[in-house]
């Protein structure tokens, strides 16, 4: 068996059309969804995210602003540039670019992000109302996973969903989206004992730890779909996922590639959410 491949780059693209289509029904309106990027410091890899950003804000006909700060940034400036930008009407999302230099506390300038606002869906406030079942916004990178579950027309309900990884911006929300769905949800880590027993007794496999190709073939129930969310650079320089994505191709009945999966989906999910941010502010305050 040799598993098929969850194009996620094709999937995205025709999200992005959907969100470039509803934007230019609000632009009729006189209302242009913006979304500001804030970066702090010179990261290269934050550099080339937010640009990826920026750029899929401008294709599908979003007001985009990014705003680049030096990495001696004080904590004090960059909390009183988000509360500006929570009532800037122009503004519908916002998104500071993690990781933060170390002076900075980044659970402190997420809960300053406006809820509303807060299109990663990071905040306090929308991570409990994911946990209760009723999310205002759903996290990028389980959103699009989701999405990609969605076309491949995976069921959900009574399904065994592993999950490899327990960060609060993948693991966690990912395991209360696919609960939410009706599958039954184990969350694991790259500690677990005996990972691969897990794994084994999974229909669905999401991998997000950071640690290159730490799930293989022989950890995979044959014909199980594998989301594999990690990026990282091999010995040679190449960006690879978290899972061995020759061996596992082999075994699962589909997975997802890296470069060209999981990722372009987050950024397709983020217009999605900055798009539904501006057109739930156009509602009346008793509808939102």
């Amino acid at each position: 068996m040799t598993g098929r491949v969850i194009d996620g780059v094709r999937l995205a693209a025709t999200i992005r059309e959907d969100v470039a289509a509803r934007a230019a029904a609000l632009a009729k309106k006189g209302i242009k969804p913006g979304l500001a990027v804030i970066l702090v410091g010179q990261d290269p890899a934050s550099q080339v995210y937010v640009r990826n950003k920026v750029a899929a804000c401008e294709k599908a006909g979003l007001h985009s602003v990014l705003e680049q700060y030096p990495a001696d940034m004080t904590q004090d400036a960059l909390l009183s540039r988000i509360e500006t930008l929570n009532v800037d009407p122009h503004i519908h999302g916002i998104l500071v670019q993690l990781p933060l230099p170390k002076h900075i506390d980044s659970h402190r300038v997420i809960e300053t992000i406006a809820a509303q606002k807060d299109v990663d869906g990071f905040h306090i406030s929308n991570a409990g109302l994911l946990m209760t079942g009723t999310p205002l916004f759903r996290p990028c990178t389980p959103y699009g996973v989701m999405k990609m579950l969605e076309s491949e027309q995976v069921v959900l309900r009574g399904a065994v969903a592993v999950i490899v990884g327990a960060s609060n911006i993948v693991g966690k929300p990912m395991a209360m989206l696919l609960q939410a769905a009706g599958a039954t949800v184990t969350i694991c880590n790259s500690k677990t004992r005996d990972l691969a027993w897990h794994t084994r007794h999974a229909d669905i496999v999401v991998v997000a730890t950071g640690k290159p190709g730490m799930v293989t073939g022989d950890m995979i129930k044959p014909g199980a779909i594998v989301i594999d969310v990690g990026i990282n650079r091999s010995a040679d320089g190449k960006l690879c996922g978290d899972v061995d994505y020759a061996s596992v191709k082999e075994v699962a009945g589909a997975i997802t590639p890296v470069p060209g999966g999981v990722g372009p989906m987050t950024i397709a999910m983020l217009l999605v959410n900055t798009l539904e941010a501006a057109e739930r502010a156009q509602l009346p305050s008793t509808s939102r």
